[in-house]
C-alpha cells in the first residue's frame, strides 16, 4: 500500500516523498537550540516547505545516543506552541510529530499535526498502538534496541536483517488487528545498532518491501556515514545524498533529511533514470 491518508487528503508515496526534519530540542546531535524562537522556526519550515518537503518532522525529545531524558510536561510544553504556529502561518502543512509518547501523540493530534514517527514502535508506552487506532492517523514504526539513553551499548544480533523483518511483521499484525490502517516502517539506522549493522540494513533495503508498507529512511547526517570518513556532521551532506539516494534505489517512499532541496534533487534524478 503506497498511499496514505493525511486529514483526509490521499499521499501518493509511490513518488518518493521528503520529510523535512525541525528539532526543537537544545541538544540535537546536528541542529541542537538552532531553532529556538518563532522567527527561526518560521524561516526555517518556509525554506523547507519551498524546497519539495511534504511532511515537517517536529522533535521536541532529543534521541540521540545517551540523550537526556525529560518529562512529559516539558516534552508537551516545547512541541504544541510549534505545532499551533506553524498550522496559524501555513494551513496546508502536514506535520509529523516525534514522539513515543500516546498523551503528547493525542494532544499534537487535537491541535492539528496529522502523522505520528514513534522510534519505539510502542515499546515505551503501552496505550500507544489504542491511541492511534482510536485518532486513525498514519503511524510510522521504527525499529530500536533499547532506549536512546542504552541503545549504543553494545548492540547485539544473530541476523539484523531477519530479526528486524520479524519485529515489525508482529507490530504490524498488532496494529491491523487494532484497524490502523496506514502503517511506515523506518528501519531505525543509528538507534542500537553499530555501524556495519546500519550498512547490513541499508544494503538489504529492498526486502522490507515485503512487509507490504512504506519505508522511511532517516540517514540524514547520522554517525553510520561520519565517522568512517573521519568527519564531522557538519560536513555529512555529501555522504548524506549518496546514502539517501542507495536508500531510494533500494525502495525508500519517505526521506527524513536536514537538508530537504539535496534530498529532492536525488528524487528528481533517480526518476529520469526510471523513465
Amino acid at each position: 500500500m503506497k498511499n496514505i491518508n493525511c486529514k483526509g487528503k490521499l499521499i501518493d508515496l509511490k513518488s518518493p516523498k521528503v520529510m523535512g526534519i525541525l528539532n526543537i530540542t537544545p541538544d540535537s546531535f546536528f541542529d541542537g537550540g538552532k531553532y529556538s524562537n518563532q522567527k527561526e522556526i518560521l524561516l526555517q519550515v518556509e525554506k523547507m516547505l519551498s524546497q519539495g518537503a511534504t511532511f515537517i518532522d517536529i522533535g521536541a525529545y532529543s534521541s540521540r545516543p545517551g540523550a537526556k531524558h525529560i518529562s512529559e510536561k516539558e516534552e508537551l510544553n516545547r512541541i504544541i506552541p510549534v505545532i499551533q504556529l506553524l498550522i496559524k502561518e501555513f494551513s496546508e502543512i502536514f506535520i509529523s510529530v516525534d514522539t513515543f509518547r500516546s498523551e503528547i501523540a493525542k494532544q499534537s493530534i487535537f491541535e492539528g499535526a496529522s502523522l505520528i514517527n514513534d522510534i519505539s514502535a510502542g515499546e515505551m508506552d503501552s496505550n500507544m498502538f489504542q491511541t492511534i487506532a482510536k485518532l486513525q492517523v498514519p503511524y510510522i514504526i521504527m525499529h530500536m534496541a533499547g532506549t536512546p539513553q542504552n541503545m549504543q551499548t553494545s548492540p547485539t544480533y544473530k541476523n539484523i536483517v531477519t530479526e528486524v523483518v520479524f519485529y515489525f511483521s508482529k507490530k504490524i499484525k498488532e496494529l491491523r488487528n487494532l484497524g490502523v490502517n496506514d502503517i511506515i516502517t523506518d528501519v531505525g539506522f543509528g538507534f542500537g545498532k553499530t555501524i556495519e549493522h546500519n550498512y547490513t540494513l541499508l544494503n538489504n533495503l529492498e526486502l522490507f518491501k515485503n512487509l507490504n508498507t512504506p519505508i522511511l529512511s532517516g540517514v540524514s547526517r547520522k554517525s553510520m556515514l561520519y565517522k568512517p570518513l573521519e568527519i564531522s556532521p557538519k560536513e555529512a551532506l555529501n555522504a548524506t545524498t549518496i546514502a539517501n539516494t542507495i536508500a531510494l534505489q533500494k525502495g525508500s517512499n519517505i526521506l527524513r533529511v536536514h537538508d530537504v532541496k539535496e534530498a529532492m534533487q536525488s528524487i528528481k534524478i533517480l526518476d529520469l533514470l526510471n523513465k
